[in-house]
């Protein structure tokens, strides 16, 4: 059966992590994601550690399932082809700041005039209006002007980013989800249409409930470390080994947990007996369970507490999470071959379709447009064309 999005051309000139996330995702489902790369540098994370020899992590973490070419953007023939690749194409995506996009020669009103189905999808760094829509963002910039930093931490180390850069993450999985819906719009009425995010707005879009606390009522949240800002028992407790997770997310939760660590009272007593009663006492709540926590270890607590019905998990190291039986059975690790030989594991989509899960088409393109030719003759040019565009250094 062809993947969801067989057929699909998608013309990916994004550099970094929100915008290449977003093609891979694509590719995940069946897409056609051709990487188009500065002749001679290449996507900027290609320079960014960590390294395997001389091969990019950062860069093969997110750029999995696509084809290379580098082009000279600054070229008139090179502005040519690329100005044709997106013609043919049914995605363009990009993340130059606003107004890059047409001093390229791709502005989308003029490549909607001549292929009206195509989908545009802009990812900038505060979106296209505002005093700020010029200025030049990163993940940790978004991640401390939505205010996730200020919700990040314990203690004295607040402000905290998040480990990862969850806002180039999700910014690119909102710009997959708004391709993917434009594609359903033109498969009703073969329009294409523009459809912008930026990291500030996906930022602020996952401060869900907090931001909502503030909206409605004027509080300001406040960091609680590796503990549910409004939940509790709901965060990271102390076994006799290591520390394990725990969410009680029902007040029958609740009182399961008291009786599988050995006192079911705890559960009736007046300071503990609501959720709100539990949030206003939790430093007290949190000193008791563990003492009872503490006289087993993570592993036997873990099975003891998922028997009752009640979430609860280990709290993993990266080598842990690649052992866990759980990950090991969902396979979620594929052995991909680049050109060269070199194999390459890669983690692959985090997706299910009629109960497959959806392969990795080929390994990151390591070698900056490595892809040219196959690329080029998929696009009509001849043998002699392409070595011409090679020997005039447009590609």
């Amino acid at each position: 059966m062809d993947q969801l999005l067989s057929g699909i051309k998608v013309l990916d000139l994004t550099r970094a992590l929100a915008g290449p996330l977003c093609t891979s995702l694509l590719s995940d489902f069946g897409a056609d994601v051709v990487k188009v790369e500065t002749r001679g540098s290449g996507d900027s994370s290609r320079q960014w550690p960590p390294f395997d020899g001389d091969r990019s992590l950062y860069f093969a973490s997110v750029n999995r399932g696509k084809r290379s070419i580098a082009i000279d953007m600054r070229s008139d023939r090179g502005r040519k082809l690329l100005r044709s690749l997106a013609l043919d194409a049914d995605v363009l995506v990009e993340n130059f700041r606003p107004g890059v996009l047409a001093d390229m020669g791709l502005d989308p009103d003029s490549l909607e005039q001549e292929n009206p189905g195509l989908v545009v999808m802009s990812i900038s760094g505060f979106g296209p209006v505002g005093p700020d829509q010029f200025a030049p963002g990163l993940d940790q910039v978004a991640q401390g002007m939505s205010g996730l930093m200020s919700v990040t931490g314990a203690g004295e180390q607040t402000p905290m980013r998040v480990g990862i850069p969850i806002i180039d993450t999700v910014s690119g999985i909102y710009a997959a989800l708004g391709i993917t819906a434009a594609l359903a719009s033109r498969g009703r009425d073969g329009r294409g249409h523009r459809v912008q995010t930026s990291l500030l707005e996906s930022a602020i879009s996952i401060m869900t409930f907090q931001a909502q606390d503030y909206l409605s009522t004027g509080r300001v949240s406040t960091p609680n470390g590796n503990t549910h800002p409004t939940i509790t028992p709901y965060g990271a407790f102390d076994t006799a080994d290591f520390p394990i997770n725990i969410a009680t997310g029902s007040d029958k939760h609740w009182i399961a947990l008291c009786s599988v660590i050995g006192d079911p009272d705890l559960a009736f007593r007046a300071e503990y007996a609501t959720g709100k009663e539990r949030l206003a006492h939790r430093d007290q709540l949190t000193k008791e369970l563990e003492d009872l926590l503490t006289t087993k270890g993570a592993a036997q607590w873990i099975a003891e507490i998922r028997g009752a019905g009640i979430p609860c998990g280990p709290i993993h190291s990266i080598d842990q999470v690649f052992s866990d039986p759980q990950v090991e059975a969902l396979q979620m690790v594929e052995q991909t071959q680049s050109p060269d030989g070199t194999s390459i594991p890669v983690v692959r989509g985090p997706f299910w379709v009629d109960g497959k899960t959806l392969p990795v088409r080929n390994a990151p393109p390591m070698t900056l447009g490595g892809d040219a030719d196959d690329v080029l003759t998929d696009f009509g040019l001849r043998p002699e064309e392409i070595e011409d565009l090679r020997a005039n250094s447009v590609i």
